[in-house]
């Protein structure tokens, strides 16, 4: 406290009170000034604070008292995202990650949705889309990790609403949870949203569609609509290109033309064709 308080400061108010008080005057310092007040106190054994600082002019006590400044300043709410970014609380573990099977991932973007569904090839894939503030999608997420264990043949990918609303609303995604089924080239089979309290739902739609297949051309993914809808969407980064109108590249082959070769005749026979058309002309 000797470093905080300046030698010059206090030898100039002891200095002032003393002049004062031989000249017959009243100190000036009469009233507590801050960080210090006057006291006549001439025992010696009085006890002061461990904190405070005290020294003796000509039977005159200065002493400095500690003030403690509280800082009223009101903390206005902050994001939990905000927090946990700026270190204010700790990161805690997420709840859609927690129990994650290998065959499950979650989506980056709409690129990785469109890829990821062509090439699954004939798996099925089930798009699980979810929202962390979703109170249904949170109790229904220990069962869906017990499927995806119970079938590690199926690719499980999970969409979170949160960071992908403009997708799923082009997608025209606007309940949660919610469910679609894809494979191969069929492309999407079935669609539908259910909660904990309607897990059969989604059971009798793995077992109707779960069986393995063998599709006869590559995956098909999303519907044309929906990549040409995502393409448009500015707030994503998605590129698609139409297939252009041409010609089936799949045609339907036409009878085949039986053509009889010369050699499958007789010698004799085509002589005598010869001889019959020369004579003709």
């Amino acid at each position: 406290m000797a470093k905080v308080l300046g030698k010059a400061n206090l030898f100039s108010a002891c200095d002032y009170t003393q002049k004062k008080n031989q000249k017959g005057g009243g100190s000036l310092y009469s009233k507590r000034i801050p960080g210090f007040c006057c006291k006549t106190n001439r025992f010696t054994s009085l006890k002061m604070k461990s904190m405070a600082l005290r020294c003796d002019f000509n039977g005159q006590r200065m002493v400095y008292l500690e003030r403690k400044f509280v800082n009223k300043r009101r903390f206005h709410q902050v994001p939990i995202k905000a927090q946990i970014q700026t270190g204010l609380i700790g990161r805690t573990s997420k709840w859609w990650e927690n129990g994650l099977q290998p065959n499950m991932k979650e989506v980056a973007s709409a690129q990785d949705l469109a890829d990821s569904l062509l090439n699954a090839g004939d798996k099925l894939v089930i798009l699980d889309f979810f929202s962390p503030a979703c109170g249904g999608c949170k109790a229904l997420f220990p069962k869906i990790c017990q499927l995806a264990k119970m079938n590690p043949d199926l690719q499980f990918l999970q969409v979170n609403y949160e960071e992908h609303k403009s997708m799923c609303y082009t997608l025209n995604v606007h309940v949660l949870p919610f469910f679609r089924f894809y494979r191969g080239a069929q492309g999407r089979l079935c669609q539908f949203s259910c909660t904990n309290a309607t897990i059969q739902k989604f059971k009798d739609a793995l077992a109707k569609h779960a069986t393995d297949r063998c599709s006869l051309g590559p995956a098909k993914g999303l519907d044309e609509k929906e990549l040409s809808a995502l393409a448009a969407n500015k707030d994503l980064s998605f590129t698609y290109k139409p297939k252009p109108d041409g010609p089936n590249p799949n045609p339907v082959p036409a009878k085949e033309e039986i053509l009889v070769s010369e050699t499958c005749l007789n010698p004799k026979e085509s002589e005598e064709k010869s001889l019959v058309g020369a004579g003709g002309g």
